[in-house]
């Protein structure tokens, strides 16, 4: 494959690809893999390093991922056209005059972003401001967001008002993100919001989950629920075969949105 004439957001992610296979990396390694200067590189890792994407050791000659979850703004600079795809796929699968939960996340901003533009008639029952915000817009949208403790990184709501408010309503479907997608099911880096994602759950008729293949067998903290809980999986590759396996054994649905 030709690597040269890669795009800066291109380099930019299979950079933070390069880096998820291994703890840290030199950039000279780096420079030949992306077929680039080393000077180019060195200029891409000042940029991923000051969105914190990622760590740059001393002197430049090796970087290492941030293990805790980068704020959502950050996220929403890597998988934008992969999380186009997903976004533009799932607002397709949700029907007219449902009642639909969706938690916070960049993923699923991406699905609440596209059902905006579509006159569905939905009641849209969410702990994201940013979520709130873009369905709001919608004049035949009602917007229901929930109270509780705002976290700035994650433009969400959380905390036990978020969660016993979740559980007053009643939803057809709830759309949820993870931070990761194993065997076991997904998963999320932050107690708060695995919380707020099992409320929903509980309390929909069915659950979509909705993420970028970059989470397939990434494990983070805390488990959300198993992949039987799970009606629907939205992603944008087919995912591995261990993992594609263990979700046709849970009944789960996977629809693939993949680019061109």
């Amino acid at each position: 494959m030709e690597q040269g004439r890669l795009t800066k957001k291109e380099r930019h992610e299979l950079i933070l690809s390069e880096v998820r296979r291994s703890a840290s990396i030199r950039i000279s390694k780096l420079a030949r893999r992306i077929g680039v200067a080393g000077e180019t590189i060195r200029r891409d890792l000042i940029e991923l390093g000051e969105a914190g994407l990622l760590n740059r050791t001393y002197g430049g000659a090796t970087i290492s991922l941030v293990t805790s979850e980068p704020a959502i703004s950050e996220r929403g600079l890597t998988m934008v056209e992969e999380r186009a795809r997903i976004g533009r796929g799932a607002a397709g699968l949700i029907e007219k005059g449902q009642i639909v939960m969706i938690d916070g996340g960049s993923t699923t901003y991406e699905v609440a972003r596209n059902l905006s533009q579509l006159a569905r008639n939905l009641t849209v029952i969410t702990n994201s401001t940013g979520v709130a915000s873009v369905t709001g817009a919608n004049p035949t949208f009602r917007v229901i967001l929930c109270p509780g403790t705002y976290d700035s990184r994650e433009g969400s709501v959380l905390g036990e008002d978020t969660v016993e408010f979740a559980r007053r309503y009643n939803a057809d479907i709830a759309i949820i993100g993870a931070s990761g997608l194993t065997v076991d099911g997904p998963n999320d880096m932050i107690s708060g919001a695995a919380a707020v994602k099992r409320a929903m759950i509980s309390r929909a008729l069915s659950t979509m989950l909705v993420v970028t293949n970059d989470k397939f067998g990434r494990a983070s903290l805390e488990r959300v629920c198993a992949l039987g809980d799970i009606a629907d999986i939205v992603t944008d590759v087919e995912p591995q075969a261990e993992l594609r396996a263990a979700i046709e054994e849970a009944g789960t649905e996977l629809h693939v949105f993949a680019g061109s």
